[in-house]
């Protein structure tokens, strides 16, 4: 059984190496982490850096209690293992066999599907955005509901791609309550952290409910200090501490809860249709660290960001729950399995640097697309360095045209067109990131619009899968993509009738005459939301 009683005041040389891992963040004027690293269950150091609250000068403790986000899924994973074990469900079951509201696409979605991020369905969270919700107000799983059900297509065929998100996982959710005749947070208390003693963590349903302990969190203001950011968000959310989620790893290895087989198929790869591994098992992702095989699971909402990770073969947890913007506890939480196991890892954390003249690399800088996704993809030589427009972090050469990003363990590669291609063939460029799908992009040469031909797409657009209507104008020379409730998003032209913008990729549908008759707008989790223009009457209603 896990626990904090023991250990916690052994090795102090490496305990201090730990302090100075956090060293930025402890202090009373300051947002933290809980952090606890255990050995085989027992906890070898667990200490708070930084305030809780510091309104009211309330310390970070193992016990801090604080918004889960995506470190919920693993919960909402076991619970469907825990129904399928019941009996009371199948991972091969129709989605709409639960949730008959969602609609028939003509291709089955399966609960399987839905575990492992390859139903195809859209993201959440950019489709209340399109629809007009700021990020701080609260929604219901019926809100998603609603939206989901509206959606006339998916951005894959299920089971061909991994797409992480969120809406997969609030449809589980809902499967969870109809198939068990409980709500999550009833089902999850009786079924999991009762058994497990984690009497910290608990599904809220009620967005008025008091959470003792809680944890604020918050963003870095201009100029210094902080700002809250704790957005209301979804009325169904997970709490838990530091501690808690301590005996949560540590059934993974001793298996009190569940047995053996749910918490197998939790440490087991999803698969495409093609039976390529996807790297995210139920709930968590399964892989490795510097060759060492790891089960870890982060999440970060408003100014909440969390790391959770086990090394299974060597006994180790790390969990570091953080309530400051711009923490980065999966990069923390590598530096201390480094300062525990890096006498047993062989592999090293990143692709070495090999050297790369200006030339060679200034050469690929320019506006990629991709037909698959409809992304847009920038890349700017600056400063000395190849890196993506927006992003400071520079390009790394690892290779014949191909670079890491920063210290990300991701792939770019840049691909010139081969002998005998088309005199106007155009380089490729090919991202493989935490994910075995590999987007392909190609540069974009068709010409920029003028001033004068932007015109052209002025006008309203509506899109009944948002229930939305969006207003393209023109203002001081740029193009701009309006909404309902102060939405107000810049385009850049990246060539033809494709804009980018801060929600991702505008692309401009032409008709037989060559007249814009529609939209689209695309990015990661969400590929071509069509709007279809407004003309006439209909468009001075509006």
């Amino acid at each position: 059984m896990a626990t904090l009683a023991a250990g916690c005041a052994s090795q102090p040389g490496r305990h201090e190496q730990v302090d100075a891992i956090f060293k930025q963040w402890d202090g009373r004027t300051t947002p933290g982490c809980a952090v606890v690293i255990a050995r085989n269950g027992t906890a070898e150091y667990a200490r708070g850096y930084g305030m809780a609250n510091l309104e009211h000068d309330v310390p970070i403790t193992a016990r801090t209690v604080f918004p889960a986000a995506s470190l919920a899924k693993q919960f909402i994973a076991f619970s469907i293992a825990l129904l399928a074990q019941d009996g009371k469900l199948s991972f091969d079951d129709d989605i709409r066999r639960y949730v008959p509201e969602m609609p028939d696409y003509g291709r089955t979605i399966t609960i399987d599907h839905l575990i492992h991020h390859t139903s195809g369905l859209r993201e959440q969270g950019q489709l209340l955005n399109l629809a007009g919700w700021r990020g701080a107000d609260l929604y219901t799983e019926e809100d998603i509901l609603r939206l989901l059900r509206r959606q006339r297509n998916l951005n894959f065929e299920p089971g061909s791609e991994i797409v992480y998100g969120n809406a997969a996982y609030t449809l589980l959710g809902i499967i969870v309550r109809r198939v068990s005749g409980r709500s999550l947070a009833t089902f999850t208390r009786e079924r999991i952290f009762e058994p497990l003693g984690m009497a910290d963590t608990r599904f809220r349903d009620d967005p008025t409910a008091v959470v003792p302990r809680r944890a604020a969190a918050y963003s870095a203001r201009d100029g210094g200090g902080w700002s809250t950011s704790v957005p209301p968000g979804t009325s169904i959310g997970l709490f838990t501490s530091a501690a808690d989620l301590l005996r949560w790893e540590q059934n993974f290895v001793d298996v009190r809860v569940g047995g053996a087989t749910p918490i197998r198929w939790m440490q087991s790869s999803g698969r495409l249709s093609d039976g390529t591994e996807t790297g995210y098992g139920g709930g968590v992702f399964v892989g490795d660290y510097r060759g060492l095989r790891t089960v870890r699971h982060d999440g970060f909402d408003g100014g909440y960001r969390h790391e959770a990770v086990l090394f299974p073969e060597h006994g180790l947890t790390i969990i570091a729950l953080c309530n400051a913007a711009t923490v980065e506890p999966t990069e923390r939480t590598r530096r201390l399995a480094d300062l525990y196991l890096g006498d047993r890892m062989h592999v090293p954390a990143l692709a070495p640097a090999i050297p790369a003249s200006n030339a060679e690399q200034s050469a690929w800088a320019g506006v990629y697309w991709s037909p698959w996704t409809d992304e847009v993809v920038r890349i700017e030589w600056k400063e000395g360095a190849l890196r993506q427009t927006g992003n400071p972090a520079p390009f790394v050469p690892i290779g014949a045209g191909v670079f890491r990003p920063g210290d990300l363990p991701h792939e770019w590669r840049f691909v010139a067109p081969g002998a005998g291609a088309r005199p106007d063939a155009q380089p490729e460029l090919h991202i493989r990131d935490a994910w075995p799908t590999r987007r392909v992009f190609r540069r974009v040469v068709e010409p920029l619009p003028d001033v004068s031909a932007l015109s052209a797409y002025v006008g309203q657009y509506r899109s009944e899968e948002t229930e939305m209507t969006y207003t393209v104008l023109v203002a001081h020379g740029l193009l701009r993509l309006t909404w309902p409730r102060q939405y107000d998003v810049a385009l850049d032209a990246v060539g033809g009738d494709r804009f980018v913008g801060s929600r991702g990729t505008v692309t401009f549908i032409r008709d037989r005459a060559g007249e814009v008759s529609g939209l689209t707008i695309s990015n990661r989790r969400l590929r071509r939301l069509g709007a279809d223009r407004v003309r006439g009457a209909a468009a001075a209603r509006e």
